[in-house]
């Protein structure tokens, strides 16, 4: 999977064009599933080729949350750099800021230092500046997507099965990775956890 190269990220540009940044249009079923294969990309691929542990829930057809251990840059204190939207969403990283233009709500919590940030988005637009708590030492983050369901299709939702090579892409082939990671599926129904 390759990354994004096109211009910044910028909401109504994606909610436009989302072919540009998911690989598929509007019109299509599976952009739901896009828009979560490219977070999860997004993810495990860490600056200078490392893969990361990360972990993915889907609570509902249009809604899932990713779990990534990727450091962010600081400031001088030890506080996150504001990012795309002056959010805690990480210059660099467009995918999850590109997920964020399709929601209606995005709740991310970034671990830096033994401090925590959590911020919530509608759309691309902060509700409000981050609030800061005690968090354990462990670099971070979980984001919470929930899809604007005004945006998807009428019984679109997000297909369960991620496959391992479909994360990779050509540079990955030399480096190790993870042999799977937890996907747990939460929807009524559902064939329960399962690994990428």
């Amino acid at each position: 999977m390759e990354r994004h190269v096109g211009g910044p990220v910028v909401g109504e540009r994606v909610r436009l064009d989302p072919a540009a940044y998911f690989r598929v249009g509007r019109d299509s079923p599976e952009l739901p599933t896009e828009v979560l294969q490219r977070v999860v990309w997004d993810a495990l691929h860490h600056r200078g080729g490392r893969h990361g542990r990360i972990g993915v829930e889907i609570g509902s057809d249009l809604g899932f949350t990713v779990v990534d251990d990727q450091r962010r840059a600081a400031d001088g204190r030890g506080r996150p750099l504001p990012g795309y939207f002056g959010s805690l969403f990480e210059e660099g990283r467009w995918a999850p800021a590109a997920a964020a233009a399709l929601c209606v709500r995005t709740v991310i919590e970034v671990w830096l230092g033994g401090r925590g940030y959590r911020q919530e988005l509608t759309g691309t637009t902060p509700t409000g500046p981050w609030e800061e708590f005690a968090a354990s030492g462990l670099s971070g983050a979980r984001t919470s997507f929930h899809l604007d369901p005004s945006y998807f299709g009428p019984g679109e939702a997000i297909a369960w099965a991620l496959l391992p090579e479909e994360l990779h892409g050509r540079e990955c082939g030399a480096r190790p990775s993870p042999v799977s990671f937890p996907i747990r599926d939460l929807r009524a129904g559902a064939a329960g956890p399962a690994c990428g």
